[in-house]
């Protein structure tokens, strides 16, 4: 899917995949996140052969003006995962209602583990 929004230039359509990427750009510039982790094991299949459409531990629906986002996630050690989600999450809802102009409805943060 995509979104979808008119303004006085015209009809804008950002579709689900670029969404992905921006959020997975954003969640690594965030302190404290070591790594996306696919959701399944049919992700890391898809990961193997790098379908040009995948970006492992995060997905993206998109509904009407409305987005909700899933990330699976890699925490470092020693840091209060907590402070790291709750700033990934804020950072995250910030910059992707900035950059699509649509309002971030839900974001889910599952942390699967930790790294030095």
């Amino acid at each position: 899917m995509s979104v979808k929004t008119n303004n006085i230039y015209g009809r804008i359509l950002i579709s689900d995949n670029t969404i992905e990427r921006f959020v997975s750009r954003v969640a690594g510039d965030c302190y404290g996140i070591v790594a996306f982790v696919p959701f399944s094991a049919w992700n890391k299949f898809m990961g193997v052969f790098r379908f040009r459409t995948y970006v492992p531990g995060v997905k993206v629906h998109t509904q009407g003006d409305r987005i909700f986002i899933n990330l699976a996630v890699k925490v470092k050690y020693g840091v209060s995962i907590k402070a790291v989600v709750d700033a990934l999450k804020t950072s995250i809802k910030y910059r992707v209602e900035r950059f699509t102009g649509m309002i971030v409805d839900t974001m889910n943060v599952k942390v699967m583990g930790v790294e030095r």
